[in-house]
């Protein structure tokens, strides 16, 4: 029978495994079910950067998830002097793990990585000292997920407040997010008009002191502080069809009224103390630090991870949220693919690259790619650091867009943003990203997208049929700009005619009161090739059109689908059109679209039908790259129990001479994989990390990288 390892002995067991980093040093710490350590070594007469070791006892594996992580390596490391380490091995006496330390390797804070690379490779990884301030930093973001965390059950159970529920509580967080940025980057002239008409200086009214001392008073003066400044221009960002969108509807009220709340939270993001650099050492000048010294990407994974702990799954934000690893491998994986690609690299490099998520829920795919693309910029060459200042607020600026028809996750996404420096990310509402003009084709170089899958179920009452009638009715005005119709009276029917080589187009679809069409649909990849009086339509693909509102038959001959169409197809072909030829697209799909006989002419339409003789595809407009099948339980908090994949798509290049016409293009080898565990499971509405499963993209990112 095995005899149990001591601490000790699972520590040493670590270290085993990591001989070539022959440097150890020991970490003191007051908990007793753990021991840490920190180890390096040289290469090349070098010093490399740490790595941190941490053995568990049985029964505390829950410091494996991501934000437990954080505070425990803050917790170890705060009395360390040189370097922070840039990964971490964890292990307990069943379970192991590696991690990438605050997102050292370009990522989004904190997550787990295939391994821990050699002493030969860590090198390549940029110290995180970089930033002066950053364990300052990391105190903060340690502090305010913790009084965040506070202030929720405080709401929640004690000081009871006029909010439905936990969403609730988090929106109006947000909103007082956002009144903190004006008064960090606003001037003390900043001022407002109070409900009886006084002027007031926002600073010294939007302060928990103040608060504590007017109690009701500063509540109301708060709330007259919203009303004015949440249409700002500062904050108003305009989509690409010219519409101005800003963070709050107009209807958008604060809601809370006991003071003790606003006194809490205000007193939580204000009172943090003098900056220090990472000696310790008070900056001058900073002697009363804001939320405006933190760093962005931190701050942004405080108000990340608070949502994610906080919100109400069934009927609440848990429908738009998707898990943290499956955001994480999908970035890595584009990211590691764009920066093998010089046409990409240099869009990146001048400031022209854009990324797109079109049902982006509190865009956690956004905020992913923001921090990946500001490391890349991080590591070129050539440029002096206050080139790549000026670059990477170019790209907050300009490079990210993103769409939602839930307004309550459109605020929660650009208050996100905003924490992390890109106030002008383009994120605006619209009742329908299928069909909304302010996505122009040919746009994006990067999209990131987990949209709306499944076709409603409808009862069979009178309320049900009603329902489905009213569902049935709007997919048709979706569906009439996705494909030709025969009814040429109130159709949109477009078409490129290759000989002429120009559109042709032969009506509106859906007029309003002015004129004007609803929905004016998109060129469509389906041309009449008949003679006769009985059109019939076969598929001639570009890089703007559309077509898969239609779907083939016995012959060949493209005829218009049904409204019963999973949304899911309609969002490939919607995203290809949106993409710049060459872009890429990393997507959620239901596993039937991509395995169902009834959907081959979806694979069909994406990468082509297959030459029997010549062996490649042809006719598709996308080089399908990898197909990573996810568990079935990756959305049980979303109340959906799918089994769906990650589809990764390049769409092909276009012909110079001729925009339209794709390049023929090899489709070469797919990368295929399975992950069955994401390094949790699902227990009453949460995501329990405790129970010691793997997380099986971290090793398929990791392979994908390698090429194997």
């Amino acid at each position: 029978m095995a005899t149990e390892q001591t601490l000790d002995q699972r520590y040493q067991a670590i270290r085993n495994q990591y001989l070539s980093y022959t440097e150890h040093t020991p970490l003191n710490t007051d908990h007793d079910f753990l021991k840490a350590g920190l180890i390096w070594g040289e290469d090349q007469g070098n010093q490399t950067p740490s790595v941190l070791l941490v053995a568990l006892e049985p029964g505390h594996w829950d410091y494996s998830r991501e934000d437990k992580l954080d505070q425990l390596a803050y917790e170890l490391l705060a009395s360390v002097n040189g370097d922070w380490p840039v990964f971490a091995h964890l292990q307990d006496d069943k379970n192991a793990r590696c991690y990438s330390l605050f997102g050292v390797d370009g990522s989004d804070g904190t997550h787990s990585v295939d391994e821990v690379p050699s002493i030969e490779l860590i090198r390549n990884y940029e110290k995180l000292e970089k930033d002066p301030t950053f364990r300052w930093s990391m105190r903060i973001y340690t502090r305010l997920m913790h009084r965040f965390d506070m202030f929720h059950e405080q709401v929640f159970h004690t000081v009871k407040d006029r909010l439905d529920g936990k969403n609730e509580i988090i929106e109006e967080v947000a909103k007082l997010l956002f009144l903190e940025t004006f008064r960090v980057h606003h001037g003390e002239e900043l001022s407002f008009t109070d409900h009886e008409g006084k002027t007031q200086r926002f600073r010294e009214v939007f302060d928990f002191n103040y608060v504590a001392k007017h109690g009701s008073v500063a509540v109301e003066q708060i709330k007259a502080a919203f009303e004015a400044f949440k249409g700002h221009d500062d904050y108003v960002v305009v989509s690409d069809d010219g519409q101005r969108n800003a963070i709050f509807p107009s209807d958008t009220h604060l809601r809370m009224a006991q003071p003790k709340n606003y006194e809490t939270l205000l007193e939580a993001m204000q009172n943090l103390g003098p900056v220090t650099d990472n000696q310790g050492r008070m900056i001058a000048g900073k002697e009363v630090g804001t939320l405006a010294d933190v760093a962005g990407d931190l701050l942004g994974r405080v108000f990340d991870v608070f949502l994610r702990a906080n919100f109400e799954s069934k009927g609440g934000l848990g429908v738009y949220l998707t898990p943290n690893p499956v955001k994480q491998a999908m970035l890595e994986i584009a990211m590691h693919d764009i920066q093998q690609d010089n046409e990409m690299m240099e869009r990146l490099t001048s400031g022209a690259f854009r990324f797109c998520d079109a049902t982006c829920g509190s865009f956690g795919f956004g905020s992913v790619a923001l921090s990946h693309i500001e490391r890349v910029v991080d590591h070129l060459g050539g440029i002096s650091d206050a080139q790549k200042a000026k670059l990477k607020q170019t790209l907050r600026d300009n490079a990210f867009t993103g769409a939602d028809a839930a307004p309550r996750m459109v605020m929660l996404a650009r208050v996100n943003m905003a924490l992390q420096g890109a106030p002008k990310a383009k994120i605006f509402y619209t009742d329908n990203s299928l069909t909304s003009q302010a996505f122009k084709a040919n746009s994006f170089d990067l999209i990131c997208t987990n949209p709306p899958f499944g076709t409603p179920k409808f009862s069979n009452d009178k309320k049900g049929k009603e329902s489905k009638e009213h569902y049935e009715a709007q997919m048709e005005q979706v569906l009439g700009g996705f494909r030709p119709t025969e009814k040429v009276v109130d159709s949109y029917n477009a078409y490129y005619d290759h000989l002429k080589m120009k559109w042709q187009d032969t009506g509106d679809l859906y007029l309003d009161d002015n004129g004007t069409p609803k929905w004016p649909g998109y060129r469509t990849d389906l041309r009449n090739v008949s003679t006769g009086n009985k059109p019939q339509y076969h598929l001639y693909p570009s890089t703007s059109g559309l077509a898969l509102g239609s779907k083939p038959d016995g012959k060949g001959h493209w005829k218009p689908v049904g409204a019963t169409i999973d949304p899911a197809v309609l969002f490939i072909d919607r995203y290809l059109q949106l993409l710049r030829p060459g872009g890429l697209l990393l997507i959620v799909l239901p596993d039937g679209v991509l395995c169902n006989s009834g959907d081959r002419y979806v694979r069909e339409y994406i990468m082509g039908k297959k030459d029997e003789n010549t062996g490649q595809f042809v006719g598709g407009k996308a080089i399908v790259k990898a197909v990573i099948s996810l568990p079935a339980d990756t959305f049980k908090l979303s109340g959906t129990g799918a089994k769906t994949s990650i589809l990764f798509l390049q769409k092909r290049h276009a012909s110079k001479d001729h925009p339209e016409q794709f390049l023929p293009e090899p489709q070469g080898d797919v990368f295929m994989a399975v992950a069955e565990t994401l390094g949790y499971v699902v227990k009453n509405n949460i995501e329990d990390y405790s129970v010691g499963v793997p997380n099986d993209l971290d090793k398929i990112v990791g392979a994908y990288k390698r090429g194997e």
